[in-house]
């Protein structure tokens, strides 16, 4: 069985066990980086919400031998937790002046996202992009982002100059930085495995990201954050993408090589970090005294 076999089935087995109140289909998404997932969205008769829930981990749970009813089971579960108790009104999202105080914006590898890019008002940074979301955040649906595309911007009558703005306005006042070491990250984590394979023993590297550590690589564009981070090292700092959520900051001395460390971002990019969550290849450095980020290689 195929992960497309696999979604007809879950589709036809979610009916049958919530009713005729309740209609399901499969929506093919294509992810950061051109990833391919299958959505799972339940929709019901008495709310206009249809969370997605993604098929591949329950798939990848079948295999590896869970039984039909117990992924069944588990995947309700999710859909029972995830929805809303009562519809929701969305006609806010028309009125720019509702919203605009929650764009945001995030980093995304310009390759690998060619089409996705074309739908989406976005700036080139380096060989990244900017990109925009709106975070919503409430009771009725907590917190997640809508993707910007261009039909929202001329929904809006606005223009990819206004979305920059307000989303540096915005982002790093919802999202504020956070910059803390390895060693420190490890007390945090459970698995004490490191963080996606970069080594932590000898090697004095920061990890940057948000508070909320979701897509936080962006924090790299915040006004002033490298240039007191590289003040507090007293040098200049290598940027190494570790993935779209946070990015390791090296300060630049003769121990690690540029070419030492471009091999470690790819072979940690082959290994460690899922292929939707892949920001870069390149090896970046902030010169704190031109105040600006170059490609390295």
């Amino acid at each position: 069985m195929d992960i497309n076999e696999f979604a007809q089935k879950v589709r036809s087995a979610v009916v049958r066990e919530l009713g005729d109140e309740y209609s399901a289909e499969i929506k093919e998404v294509y992810k950061n980086n051109g990833v391919l997932m299958h959505g799972l969205l339940i929709s019901s008769n008495t709310c206009n919400v249809a969370p997605t829930i993604y098929l591949e981990h329950f798939f990848r749970v079948y295999e590896e031998g869970v039984t039909f009813a117990e992924v069944m089971r588990r995947l309700l579960e999710t859909y029972e937790r995830d929805v809303p108790a009562r519809g929701i009104d969305m006609d806010f999202f028309r009125d720019f002046d509702k919203v605009k105080d929650r764009i945001c914006y995030r980093l995304v590898g310009q390759a690998g996202n060619q089409q996705l890019l074309e739908k989406i008002p976005h700036v080139e940074f380096l060989d990244m992009a900017v990109c925009f979301f709106y975070a919503y955040s409430g009771e009725a649906l907590g917190e997640g982002s809508i993707l910007i595309h261009n039909s929202h911007v001329d929904m809006w009558n606005t223009n990819t100059a206004e979305l920059m703005k307000l989303a540096g306005d915005n982002t790093p006042r919802l999202f504020p930085w956070r910059c803390t070491t390895i060693e420190e990250l490890l007390k945090e984590m459970s698995d004490g495995e490191g963080l996606r394979g970069f080594p932590a023993e000898d090697v004095p590297m920061k990890i940057l990201s948000n508070s909320r550590r979701m897509q936080g690589a962006g924090c790299i564009m915040y006004p002033g954050v490298l240039e007191q981070i590289a003040g507090e090292c007293d040098a200049d700092l290598y940027i190494l993408p570790s993935s779209i959520h946070e990015v390791i900051l090296l300060a630049v001395n003769d121990r690690e090589t540029p070419d030492e460390l471009k091999s470690m971002i790819m072979q940690v990019n082959r290994s460690h970090v899922a292929p939707e969550e892949v920001l870069s290849d390149s090896l970046y450095r902030y010169d704190r005294q031109r105040k600006a980020i170059e490609i390295i290689f």
